[in-house]
């Protein structure tokens, strides 16, 4: 599917780009042929002007027809020393409003020849006759940066359906992976409840029986954590601090001794609408990744904190912290640093809070070295997760 997805991405630039080249060469093509139709139309009416000077007592109508007909090329005349004399085709209103627009004018038309009337050569006296552009030419001239813009905008928002809609393949996949894993899980862990049962009846040490347990119980916490998971989960008012003390105390006991954790909270109790099995999950990830950053030693310290309408928690490490080249990377799907794993524990972490809790997750601040910050917002009112 991935394959799939990048060829249609190559041959959708491929297309689009044989598209706008050849906009591009057939434009300069109109453009080029526009251009010496109009310097014809220019020369002609200078040749009208030219026949009118030279034999004033001719018929007059045809110079006069071919001259007045040119009403679209704009035409500033000057004599010898580019001094402005004359124009047509251009806003005669601002051109006494402005002494400034037709030096203007005339200074962009100097890109063109000009056309040259001489009336006599000792001395030297002659007009000089400087032409712009059409509308019609400009446009076509024009026309392949708007359409390069054009098609630009629509292979963007092409290329942006398509990512979302791979990203959407994929949710469904890991989603389809987590429900049909939990799913599998389920058969054995039905049948370990019942030889946990039979255990108990037969009189077996109690303290095994009891590891069993809890060890059972741990898998129906994974497997109901992975059933939740590509689809709305039940949220309702919960102590966020003792949610996190209590996922604090698991994972310290499979610490090392020399870690020490410390919560801090400016309240004894904070109340947010919450998925516990989900958000137990968050924290545990947290937690996890903060140990896994110490190399057996070290401080975890966990700071809630009602903020506005939000509750605030910090879980910060003292580990070897994180590189400001995998910062933007972390919370990608697939990203570890870790010799084992999937690298999906922060990427689900992030999906959990800001999908299902309408939160926020991210980086607050690591340092290589000294440590890393990440901090969870989450609204403390009767919102309903979507």
């Amino acid at each position: 599917m991935i394959p799939s997805f990048y060829n249609w991405r190559t041959w959708l630039a491929v297309v689009a780009l044989i598209i706008v080249i050849g906009t591009i060469f057939y434009s300069r093509y109109l453009a080029k042929k526009i251009a010496l139709e109009e310097r014809d139309k220019v020369e002609l009416w200078v040749s009208a002007s030219k026949a009118i000077f030279d034999n004033p007592d001719m018929p007059l109508t045809l110079p006069n027809m071919i001259r007045n007909e040119q009403t679209d090329i704009p035409i500033i005349e000057t004599n010898e020393h580019d001094s402005i004399v004359n124009f047509i085709n251009l806003d005669s209103a601002r051109a006494r409003q402005d002494p400034s627009y037709l030096p203007r004018k005339l200074k962009a038309f100097k890109t063109n020849d000009p056309f040259v009337l001489v009336l006599s050569e000792e001395p030297y006296v002659a007009n000089k006759y400087y032409y712009g552009n059409t509308r019609l030419l400009n446009e076509v001239q024009y026309y392949p940066i708007i359409q390069l813009v054009i098609v630009g905008i629509l292979l963007l928002l092409t290329l942006m359906l398509l990512n979302t809609q791979h990203r959407s393949a994929q949710n469904q996949l890991w989603a389809g992976m987590a429900k049909e894993t939990a799913h599998q899980l389920g058969t054995p862990l039905s049948s370990l409840e019942g030889w946990v049962e039979m255990l108990k009846e037969t009189g077996t040490n109690n303290s095994i029986t009891h590891e069993l347990e809890k060890d059972v119980d741990r898998l129906k916490l994974v497997s109901d954590r992975f059933s939740k998971i590509g689809s709305t989960p039940h949220v309702e008012p919960m102590d966020i601090v003792a949610k996190v003390q209590s996922m604090m105390d698991y994972v310290k006991r499979r610490a090392s001794g020399k870690i020490l954790f410390t919560l801090n909270s400016s309240e004894q109790m904070l109340t947010v609408p919450l998925s516990g099995t989900l958000f137990d999950w968050v924290i545990e990830n947290l937690l996890k990744n903060a140990l896994d950053s110490m190399e057996g030693t070290g401080t975890i310290t966990v700071d809630i904190r009602p903020v506005g309408e939000n509750v605030q928690i910090d879980v910060t490490d003292t580990g070897k912290g994180i590189s400001s080249s995998h910062i933007g990377k972390v919370f990608d799907p697939g990203f570890t640093t870790k010799k084992r794993g999937w690298g999906l524990g922060l990427s689900l972490s992030k999906r959990i809070i800001e999908q299902y809790h309408r939160g926020q997750l991210f980086v607050k601040h690591s340092e290589p070295g000294k440590g890393t910050t990440f901090r969870i917002i989450l609204p403390t009112g009767d919102k309903k997760a979507v």
